[in-house]
């Protein structure tokens, strides 16, 4: 059965729309006896009913309703059945309407769909911004094995040049592309997934009072299996950056690394690449969320429902650069350990230490992975937003109603 609606957001007004029997929504929500508390607080009296569908209105209940649908629209008629009407629901939908049908169709939050489709977003937002900073990378990480050598950002780059040429500033691209490709379908698929199990595993109250760990603990576990796919790459990357002549590629890298240090030699860096990564990842997603909540609290003058999607996009973008400059920090020594021992074979995480010393442990080429990682998870930020706006999703974080004060309100 279809049904008519009208359906206001950004970029205008979408008029009469035909919504099918699934809806706006995931479809559990179309069960009155399924409806979680925090859509309403009225739906266990309102009907007996096993679906609602006579009516949405946000003004019946605007403070206990986060998506503008009261609860009381339950309907006694035993199904999906009657007309339903989306009254402007501007105030409370956060929704961003694509310009056209999306095109993969509504997709329910929280469904297999949505996470797989979250990964997608995630491989292309890491895969493509890794491998289109890979001269800076190639720079860096001589900068930090070799720092009488490469003494300066820019001495790097021209050194590079000069010895290899411009081809040299590209060199290992192909480990960084796939890497990051696994790395990031995995990191952003499994946050979403890990973020929707850890918020429903200590109820909705909870999931709210304790969304910052949420947000901490989600990442770190999608990063814990992220990197399982990231190490091998990032072996050959390192090699193949730091030591002109070892091998052109992935193709011809792999094979000699393996044959070099055996397969275990893979994973050599895995405990140091955690270490780098888990922090990192932790600080980039919840300082993300923070702060895209605190933009719209704070310094947008207007809701985010009420934003066009450039300016939600830009949102997103500048977020992500502020979290990129924490993340840099905060997992620069261990970015250094993992560059020390992939170069260096049979070399120990305490022999590093030692011969790197404290100080440049911390600070070796932290100025250029500032730049690089700020600029870099900004544009992950940017594409991964961009994706799921394309796709008919909403952007990550800011969400426009504060539901704390709705009971059993989940974020």
């Amino acid at each position: 059965m279809e049904q008519q609606g009208t359906a206001t957001g950004i970029g205008g007004d979408i008029r009469t729309q035909k919504i099918g029997a699934s809806g706006l929504l995931p479809q559990y929500l179309y069960s009155a006896h399924k409806l979680p508390s925090f859509l309403g607080s009225s739906a266990s009296s309102s009907s007996s009913s096993s679906s609602f569908a006579s009516g949405f209105s946000p003004k019946s209940s605007p403070k206990n309703s986060v998506l503008g649908i009261s609860a009381a629209a339950a309907s006694s008629s035993g199904g999906i059945g009657g007309d339903f009407t989306v009254e402007n629901p501007k105030k409370n939908n956060f929704m961003i309407p694509a310009a056209s049908e999306p095109p993969f169709g509504k997709i329910p939050l929280y469904s297999t769909e949505y996470f797989l489709l979250s990964g997608f977003g995630g491989l292309l937002c890491c895969g493509l911004t890794h491998t289109a900073v890979t001269p800076v990378d190639v720079v860096k990480c001589n900068m930090q094995i070799a720092p009488q050598k490469y003494s300066s950002i820019s001495g790097g780059f021209g050194l590079v040049v000069k010895e290899e040429g411009v081809a040299g500033l590209f060199r290992g691209w192909a480990p960084t592309f796939f890497g990051y490709c696994i790395q990031g379908a995995c990191k952003y698929g499994f946050y979403e997934y890990f973020k929707k199990q850890y918020s429903d595993y200590v109820g909705p109250q909870n999931a709210v009072k304790y969304k910052t760990l949420i947000y901490l603990a989600g990442s770190a576990s999608a990063e814990v299996i992220a990197d399982v796919g990231l190490c091998p790459f990032e072996a050959v990357k390192v090699r193949v950056q730091t030591q002109p002549g070892f091998a052109k590629g992935l193709s011809d890298g792999m094979p000699k690394l393996i044959a070099s240090d055996g397969f275990g030699g893979l994973y050599k860096g895995l405990v140091p690449l955690w270490g780098r990564q888990i922090p990192y990842t932790m600080m980039k997603f919840a300082t993300f969320e923070s702060t895209v909540e605190a933009l719209y609290k704070y310094v947008v003058p207007i809701p985010k429902e009420e934003c066009t999607s450039v300016t939600q996009l830009g949102i997103s973008f500048a977020a992500g650069y502020l979290a990129g400059i924490a993340c840099a920090i905060i997992s620069h020594p261990a970015d250094n350990l993992v560059s020390f021992l992939n170069n260096a074979k049979g070399a120990t995480v305490a022999q590093a230490v030692e011969q790197m010393g404290i100080p440049a442990l911390f600070t070796r080429g932290l100025p250029l992975r500032i730049v690089m990682i700020g600029t870099l998870t900004a544009a992950q930020w940017g594409i991964y937003d961009a994706f799921k706006v394309f796709i008919g999703l909403p952007t990550t974080g800011g969400m426009v109603e504060d539901v704390k004060d709705a009971p059993g309100a989940a974020h």
